[in-house]
């Protein structure tokens, strides 16, 4: 009996050994061989990232050396570089090649491959981001806004029916230049450039026309001026500078002139900026000739007139001086900031400005200003009687009438006629015979011939202590030729022009 507890007790005691040793074993393997976590992470998972991330300057120190041997396709090198940096969180390095990827390979949409999500919120990659893809800010959508008003109210000013067209197609081609380019750079701002480069250089085409444009705006309101052959010439500039400047890049592809943009290798960029400032300058400075002439000769206009010449007048100086800076910028290559956008903010002011004349104060482009009163005594038809006019609209066509010659003179004009005048009054010539006839008993010519007349006399009144030709006050008042201007003078004075400023003297 003693022996059979002897044997179980044997194996009992060698299985608890066993246990013991096992014990032990796998508590000391456990803090000095197999584990030995540090801080969370298993010295097995390290020595993995350590293999990974050799792994990986491994990759990326081949890539170098065959990018410097120039032994690899260097699209293939630039995209694996960009991607590996990208992986190791490096965006700084990635953005690097990112950009010299999408430079080399025009591919721009390569900047919001999903590869980079991982580094996106990096203030680097956000640049490089900013720089190629399409974007939307609060500028690009005002420019938008803008040039859009712009082109509407150029379309405008050429439908509706007015005194002087050709004044009236000058301002609508300079607010058109204008909110083009300004379309330009929203263009820009919103990186649609790249996505549309064949509009490269496309606003720049036009830079000579800028001047020229408002330099015979004024000379038509204010001198009556008349287009001759010479006048031609002013467009010269503008034609050289698309022939030889601008034509070899308009041929170029739309790969080559992207490059160019990517790059910013634009050719005559500097060049075609400081033309632009001197054609500027040089009309500004008649502009201002122009106008200064006027204002000493104390030339008769309404008040809204001249508020909106002197207005487009300071415009135009302020933009030449903020363009001059621009063009500083440019020669110093400084593309951004608030003293290069600034000019781009005077121009679409300019628009806006016109803009709100051309809807607010209509009468500056020849829009009729009606006044609504009621009749004093009731008209009498009796050579019209088969005429369809309303006394109602009688009355409206009269005011329309009085509003042309009290306040835009049209009598001024040497070419007015009744075809004319009907025009400017939206009725028929018979009407506007009908309503010569019966308010003022008068026929056109007399009635037109009438008003030249008071009008010579006033500026008689007032040039009558000046050296003056009488010829001038002729022209000025409408008259062609001085015998017709005599003539029609004595008629309602009874004494000729010379006769009653001797009288007025005396």
């Amino acid at each position: 009996m003693a022996n059979s507890n002897k044997n179980t007790s044997i194996p009992l005691l060698s299985i608890l050994l066993l246990m013991l040793v096992y014990s032990n074993f796998k508590s000391w393997s456990n803090t000095s061989f197999y584990s030995n976590e540090v801080n969370g992470v298993s010295s097995f998972e390290i020595v993995q990232n350590d293999d990974e991330e050799k792994h990986q300057q491994d990759v990326i120190d081949k890539y170098l050396q065959s990018l410097n041997d120039k032994r690899a396709d260097s699209l293939a090198v630039f995209q694996k570089l960009a991607f590996t940096y990208s992986e190791m969180n490096e965006p700084e390095l990635a953005v690097q090649y990112i950009d010299r990827y999408v430079k080399s390979s025009l591919d721009i949409n390569f900047v919001g491959h999903s590869f980079f999500d991982s580094i996106s919120d990096s203030p680097a990659y956000q640049l490089i981001a900013a720089k190629y893809l399409k974007k939307i800010n609060l500028w690009s959508i005002i420019c938008l806004y803008i040039s859009l008003i712009g082109f509407f109210v150029a379309v405008v000013l050429n439908l509706r029916k007015r005194s002087d067209k050709v004044s009236n197609l000058l301002m609508s081609f300079f607010v058109l230049l204008h909110s083009f380019f300004i379309l330009h750079i929203c263009a820009l701002l919103t990186n649609y450039q790249y996505y549309f480069a064949h509009s490269l250089y496309i606003s720049t085409s036009f830079s000579f026309l800028y001047g020229p444009l408002i330099y015979f705006y004024f000379k038509r309101v204010i001198q009556k001026h008349k287009f001759k052959t010479l006048d031609v010439l002013h467009i010269v500039p503008t034609i050289g500078l698309i022939v030889f400047l601008l034509l070899p890049v308009y041929v170029q592809s739309s790969e080559e002139k992207l490059r160019m943009l990517l790059n910013r290798t634009v050719p005559h960029g500097a060049l075609i900026t400081v033309m632009k400032l001197v054609s500027l300058v040089f009309y500004g400075i008649l502009v201002v000739r122009i106008y200064v002439k006027a204002f000493k000769s104390k030339r008769k206009v309404s008040r809204e007139e001249f508020v909106w010449q002197r207005n487009i007048v300071i415009f135009c100086s302020v933009y030449i001086l903020t363009y001059s800076i621009y063009a500083f910028l440019i020669i110093s290559k400084i593309y951004s900031g608030f003293l290069f956008n600034m000019q781009v903010g005077l121009m679409a002011s300019l628009v806006l400005y016109v803009s709100y004349t051309a809807f607010v104060q209509p009468s500056i482009f020849g829009s009729l200003k009606i006044i609504r009163t009621q009749p004093k005594e009731k008209i009498q038809a009796t050579k019209y009687v088969k005429s369809g006019l309303t006394e109602s609209l009688s009355i409206e066509l009269k005011q329309k009438l009085l509003h042309l010659l009290n306040d835009q003179k049209v009598y001024k004009q040497n070419d007015i006629t009744l075809q004319k005048l009907s025009e400017l009054m939206d009725t028929t010539r018979h009407n506007t015979s009908q309503i010569i006839n019966e308010h003022f008993n008068l026929n056109f010519f007399e009635l037109i011939n009438k008003y030249r007349i008071e009008e010579a006399k006033e500026l008689l009144k007032e040039e009558r202590h000046k050296n003056f030709n009488i010829i001038d006050i002729a022209y000025e008042v409408g008259f062609n030729n001085k015998v017709t201007f005599n003539k029609s003078f004595k008629k309602y004075n009874q004494v000729t022009p010379s006769e009653y400023l001797k009288s007025l003297v005396a």
